[in-house]
């Protein structure tokens, strides 16, 4: 019985899944950018500047591309106003700076904190050129280099006069071993003279052959500067000269074409004055091996503190709300743009309805009207004046139809034909005889002139007689 009122068993407990961890697309864009800054150091880019644009707030952006693929890039104006040059499109330049993402858009971009042109990038090109060149001929074979000799008679020096570069060698020479002559031949070392001069001072120390070791001297610089001792005119003589060679061009990081080419390559100008002759005591070999494993001891614990120093620096510039700020200055330029573009927009839609009212008003204007009308005015006056004229023609041609009507029933071609009208004194017109009596004066115009008379007597019937008498006449008493 306690086995039927028992309860049920429960079900197997439901594992339960993880909430998900959902992004939005700005974290998402935000971590994306915090692994780009992150994850990628500073580092330089090279390439050809296009879709360059500079906004009101001093930002410059641009692309930066070569012949597989461009990459979008953005230089702020606290960094750009350090510039020696305004980029243009087309330009090819170095940047240095670092790989960020524009949060808003998603866009990917490279941040510049530094922008040079890229003269040296092509000089570089074509140091690599004529280096394959003359490797590939056996220039820089080793087998063909010859050793110096331990103590030369005398020393030949190609360098410029008046140079750093002869002074710090005379010295070294004379304070290692003072004794050996030295020979100077002088050139420039810069400039487009300066590579025919250098090849025409080797052949020339060749050909008399009074030293027995050459140094090829010239103080630091940048690539240009050094680009004479790249040309391939200097890298055969100096092949071709049946004196050893040593080159001492510009400092310890800086590498030429002769340096490949010579016998031996030294550091610096003062490198080679110390390796072509021997030293004149050991504890100065000794201080000069202490010196050098200070200066690597030195060089190394100072790449440390600067990578520590540049780890430190990214550290604190990832914190800096420098970054969000150019952020938001770049959405700023951003909405800038969509304003103008949406100004222009509205003004062009502006314009158009401007240019149809005109054109409704100028459809509308009285003007028209007034022209038809004046249309309309003209035709009628014309008409008119057709009309009047011909109207008048016909009152003239009637007129003289009853002008002549008039002519033919007036009294006065009676008159013409030997007819008189006779009037009593008071004016009226005499028709009958009873309308006069005798003795009365009466007047009878004539065609030409009017007669007075005197009624003496009056008759009646078809033989009716009427005698006029004059007034002047004597008989009429």
């Amino acid at each position: 019985m306690s086995d039927l009122f028992s309860a049920p068993p429960s079900p197997p407990p439901v594992a339960e899944t993880p909430p998900r961890d959902v992004y939005t697309p700005s974290r998402l864009n935000r971590e994306a950018r915090m692994l780009l800054e992150r994850g990628l150091p500073a580092l330089w880019l090279e390439g050809e500047i296009s879709n360059f644009s500079r906004p009101s707030s001093g930002h410059w952006y641009f692309s930066l591309k070569d012949e597989a693929a461009q990459i979008r890039c953005a230089m702020f104006r606290q960094r750009n106003v350090l510039a020696r040059f305004t980029p243009k499109d087309g330009m090819h330049v170095q940047a240095r700076g670092r790989v960020s993402l524009y949060e808003p858009r998603g866009d990917y971009q490279f941040i510049l904190d530094y922008i040079e042109e890229a003269g040296e990038g092509l000089l570089r090109r074509k140091f690599e050129e004529l280096k394959n060149k003359l490797a590939a001929e056996g220039l820089f074979d080793p087998a063909r280099k010859r050793s110096l000799p331990k103590i030369p008679r005398r020393i030949g020096v190609i360098t410029s006069p008046t140079g750093a570069a002869i002074r710090d060698i005379l010295h070294i020479l004379k304070r290692r071993f003072c004794s050996i002559p030295v020979l100077i031949y002088p050139v420039q070392v810069q400039g487009a003279a300066a590579a025919p001069q250098i090849a025409a001072a080797i052949r020339l120390a060749g050909r008399r052959a009074e030293c027995d070791v050459l140094i090829l001297a010239r103080g630091g610089g940048s690539l240009e500067d050094l680009w004479a001792f790249n040309e391939e005119i200097v890298a055969r003589a100096i092949y071709e000269c049946p004196i050893p060679i040593v080159s001492g061009v510009g400092h310890e990081v800086d590498f030429t074409i002769a340096d490949f080419v010579a016998d031996v390559r030294a550091p610096t100008p003062s490198g080679a004055a110390e390796l072509v002759v021997p030293d004149s005591a050991e504890w100065v070999r000794a201080f000069a091996t202490l010196e050098r494993r200070l200066t690597s001891t030195l060089r190394r614990l100072l790449n440390e503190r600067i990578q520590r120093m540049d780890w430190l620096t990214r550290r604190l510039q990832r914190r800096n709300p420098r970054f969000e700020l150019e952020q938001h200055a770049q959405r700023l330029d951003e909405l800038e743009r969509r304003l103008l573009r949406a100004m222009r927009h509205s003004l062009a839609i502006r314009r158009s309805s401007l240019a149809n009212l005109i054109a409704h008003l100028r459809r509308c204007s009285p003007a028209l009207r007034v022209a038809a009308a004046k249309g309309r005015l003209e035709l009628a006056r014309n008409a008119l004046a057709a009309a009047m004229n011909a109207r008048l023609y016909d009152i003239k041609r009637r007129f003289a139809l009853a002008a002549g009507m008039l002519d033919a029933m007036s009294p006065l071609a009676t008159l013409q034909r030997g007819y008189a009208i006779v009037t009593d004194e008071w004016g009226h017109v005499v028709t009958t005889s009873t309308a006069v009596k005798m003795g009365q004066r009466i007047r009878a115009r004539l065609a030409q002139g009017e007669i007075q008379a005197r009624v003496e007597a009056t008759t009646t019937g078809e033989n009716r007689q009427l005698r006029l008498l004059d007034d002047d006449d004597p008989n009429n008493e």
